[in-house]
């Protein structure tokens, strides 16, 4: 599904600037070592940042993930753009974007209800007036479903906002490998880590950073935000 950027921007929408209690980790998909020594390798170009449960002190273990991965999203697309000025929103101003777009109700402000992949298309055309392909797939490991996230990489190498139906956990794709032999491996940028991650190497060895071969996948449908961001 193809998504023109068809919502207004909030008016007087605001996104306040941040301070993180500590550095985010950036670019950690970069750290780890491609699934097979040989194969083609397609990562996401740019530089972002790692958001998690908790990173900037909102405690939302349990139900952010869809939050987090947006951020992480938002970010990429930021420097993408070179709009250092950019702020990434909080989970606050998210909410309230999609409540003055009408998408929630205003009960949704400070709740901890869950976002998905559409919403965060939502998030990200408000704020960049930017459009996306929604790529909804019953199984991820369908060869014309690899063909396509393989396809956007060579065209966009973009960061992928990912949300299943049974597998409810966000998570976002930055890297795609086929070995010799047609083994296709993503790239998984998981946002479930709680604390203060010492090193991008913590974020791998706890696996959180990881090459996920598709079989590993294929127990859900999937919706992914494909970011049309050249």
């Amino acid at each position: 599904m193809d998504t023109e950027s068809a919502q207004q921007a909030p008016v007087g929408l605001s996104i306040s600037p941040k301070t993180y209690t500590y550095a985010l980790l950036e670019e950690p998909h970069l750290a780890v070592a491609p699934p097979t020594a040989n194969g083609e390798t397609l990562l996401t170009r740019g530089r972002f940042s790692y958001f998690h449960y908790g990173c900037d002190g909102h405690q939302d273990a349990g139900w952010g993930c869809g939050y987090r991965t947006l951020q992480t999203a938002i970010s990429w697309l930021i420097n993408k753009r070179s709009q250092a000025a950019q702020q990434v929103p909080s989970i606050r101003e998210m909410q309230q974007i999609l409540i003055e777009l009408g998408d929630k109700p205003a009960r949704f402000g400070g709740s901890r209800d869950w976002i998905g992949t559409l919403e965060e298309f939502y998030v990200i055309d408000a704020l960049f007036q930017l459009p996306c392909k929604i790529l909804h797939t019953k199984e991820l490991c369908a060869t014309e479903t690899l063909q396509q996230i393989r396809n956007y990489f060579v065209e966009y190498a973009g960061f992928i906002p990912m949300g299943g139906l049974s597998d409810a956990a966000s998570k976002g794709i930055a890297g795609w490998h086929c070995t010799p032999t047609g083994d296709v491996y993503l790239l998984i940028v998981d946002p479930h880590y709680v604390g203060v991650p010492e090193s991008k190497q913590q974020l791998i060895d706890s696996g959180y950073v990881r090459w996920m071969h598709t079989s590993e996948l294929q127990a859900s449908a999937y919706n992914l935000c494909l970011m049309l961001q050249q």
